[in-house]
């Protein structure tokens, strides 16, 4: 019974590298999914701060205009 087992021991290695390098692999890209994510919200908030901004400075002009 340990000679089979001793035989089907490099499959098993194989086996078990292949499962570790998927996982990595699934980990490494949630990873990039996560901070594709991310930056994609701070985009959005800088752009949305600009956009503010420029409103603020905009409406500020307009008064000094009428004044």
């Amino acid at each position: 019974v340990s000679l089979q087992v001793l035989e089907n021991f490099p499959l098993l290695l194989y086996i078990l590298a292949a499962k570790t390098v998927i996982l990595c692999l699934l980990f490494a890209g949630a990873k990039i999914y996560q901070s594709k994510r991310i930056e994609a919200k701070l985009k959005l908030e800088r752009e949305a701060k600009f956009k503010k901004e420029m409103e603020e400075l905009a409406k500020e002009e307009t008064e000094k205009k009428e004044d």
